[in-house]
């Protein structure tokens, strides 16, 4: 692969959970979590990866394992505007034309997930691309954090996004999409993404990929075979120590 064919993968992470204060730290086996994440994002083999932080232990703790960190600012309002600053740090030069955003709190994320959702950039019309997996559970239809992903198909275990939403959609027969965060941006998308205000449906669903949406922006969906679990509060925490015994 060339730098121009690879992506610059970003891990955001911050100390300042609300539900779960310190968790990139949180030691699961022995490491910190922000470590296994770092890990899995480096096995998907798609390109450097790299943790943005605004805590210097949170970088020390990706150092001393072998990885690379980059210190951001702590004002950032959301994973993307710390990755957009972070690429210009770590990659002034624009070398990378490619940005894969990687939650810091997926300890559980499987490394085929990550270069999933790079894949749809394959196709030059779309401009983000993220993924999805086929919701199993009928609690989960109806749960409002379960965030559903609406798309029109694109071909074999692909969507191209129409709407995302925390309802129960789309109504009649068929799957529901349980859409994950993991996103792949092209680097002037993300360039104008973060330059735009938040926008009317994003701050109604609580959702920022509307912004994308709402700006004309095409999002394709790479369908893929589980949910990782994101960790938000000690319960989640608990249960990744289980997954990853």
């Amino acid at each position: 692969m060339t730098e121009k064919t690879e992506a610059l993968v970003l891990v955001p992470a911050r100390m300042a959970s609300t539900r779960l204060p310190g968790k990139p730290l949180a030691i699961i086996h022995g490491e910190p979590m922000i470590v296994h994440v770092w890990r899995r994002a480096s096995e998907a083999g798609i390109g450097p990866v790299v943790v943005a932080t605004d805590d210097s232990d949170v970088a020390a703790a990706v150092r001393a394992a072998g990885g690379e960190a980059v210190m951001t600012r702590a004002d950032h309002e959301n994973g993307s505007s710390r990755i957009h600053e972070a690429a210009g740090l770590v990659d002034p030069q624009g070398r990378y034309d490619l940005i894969v955003n990687v939650q810091g709190d997926l300890p559980t994320v499987d490394p085929a997930s990550v270069a999933a959702a790079f894949a749809p950039l394959a196709d030059p019309a779309v401009d983000i691309g993220t993924i999805a997996a086929v919701i199993e559970r009928e609690e989960e239809k109806t749960n409002d954090s379960v965030v559903k992903v609406v798309g029109s198909p694109r071909g074999d275990r692909l969507l191209r996004a129409l709407y995302f939403t925390r309802a129960t959609a789309p109504w009649g027969e068929g799957p529901l999409f349980h859409h994950i965060g993991l996103y792949a941006y092209r680097r002037a998308v993300l360039e104008r993404y973060v330059a735009l205000p938040p926008s009317p449906l994003e701050r109604r669903e609580r959702l920022e990929q509307l912004r994308a949406l709402e700006a004309g922006m095409r999002i394709d969906v790479a369908i893929v075979d589980a949910v990782p679990l994101g960790v938000d509060t000690p319960a989640d925490l608990e249960r990744a120590r289980l997954l990853l015994a």
